[in-house]
This record gives C-alpha cells, sequence and structure tokens, in this order.
C-alpha cells in the first residue's frame, strides 16, 4: 500500500424505511480538518485523472455505483515512490479513502449508470490558484493502463 493512504471501513444501517451510512466524523482517526463537502459524478465509460494536490488531502467516497481508483506516488522521499496501487471503490461495500498530498489519483466509471461520488477534501478550493496539478488519463509517464478509452 502507498505510504500514507487511509481507508475506513464504513457501515450501512438498513431497515424497512431505507439506509443511513455515517461517512466522516470529527472523532475519526482519520479526520484531518474540515475544507469543504462536494459531489463529483463520472459517466460510464469515462476516465477522470489524473491529478495531485500540493497541500490538500481528498478523503472520498463512492456511494453510487463502481469505481477503479488508481493511485500513483509522485513524491520526493517517499518511502513508496513510483508504486502503483488500484482499488475498487463501490456503493455496495464503502470505504472511505483518504488520499495524501503528493499522491497522484484518478479513476474510472466500471458500470452503466453514473457514479457518484462525495469528496470532503480539507482545504477549500481556491478558483485563483488551484491546489491541483493534472495529466491526461492516457498521455503520461505513470505505469497505470485505464480500461476505458476516454477521458474527461
Amino acid at each position: 500500500m502507498i505510504e500514507g493512504i487511509k481507508i475506513k471501513k464504513l457501515k450501512i444501517i438498513s431497515d424497512h424505511r431505507g439506509r443511513l451510512m455515517e461517512i466522516l466524523r470529527s472523532d475519526d482517526e482519520i479526520f484531518k480538518k474540515f475544507g469543504q463537502v462536494y459531489m463529483t459524478t463520472v459517466s460510464p465509460g469515462i476516465v477522470k485523472g489524473w491529478h495531485y494536490h500540493k497541500k490538500q488531502s481528498d478523503t472520498i467516497v463512492c456511494i453510487k455505483g463502481k469505481l477503479r481508483l488508481g493511485l500513483y506516488d509522485s513524491r520526493k522521499g517517499s518511502k513508496t515512490k513510483g508504486e502503483i496501487q488500484e482499488m475498487m471503490l463501490a456503493d455496495g461495500d464503502p470505504i472511505l479513502l483518504q488520499i495524501p498530498p503528493g499522491i497522484y489519483h484518478g479513476w474510472e466509471n466500471m458500470g452503466k449508470e453514473e457514479a457518484i461520488v462525495i469528496s470532503m477534501p480539507d482545504f477549500l478550493y481556491n478558483y485563483k490558484e488551484p491546489d491541483e496539478v493534472k495529466l491526461d488519463p492516457f498521455k503520461n509517464n505513470i505505469p497505470f493502463k485505464w480500461h476505458a478509452k476516454k477521458g474527461g
């Protein structure tokens, strides 16, 4: 596993009325600080990635659908520099994943319907100076191959 990646297994509580799932609490070990919460979606057969943040940690959960997540450690001095990691994120087996700064990440929708991700970064998005470094999902030096043929 790439150094600094944190995972919290989430529990779904169901009854005849529906479902409840706590995602992140301020007393969780994985909680850093609050920046903002947003939702993003991914259409079937589409890749979103690659990108990393210089200061921000991303904390994400897939609440609908199935995503194949790619991680690549580009951090100088990291024990896992140059390593790749693949994970599946799905609504049926939910996990909360925290990605530290300097880790390229992206995902592709492996299902037939739109997938939904909730993201809880620890910094506010800065519209004037985004804390983000992006790469084309297919034309780069990351040793990870997407199944999808289209990027977004």
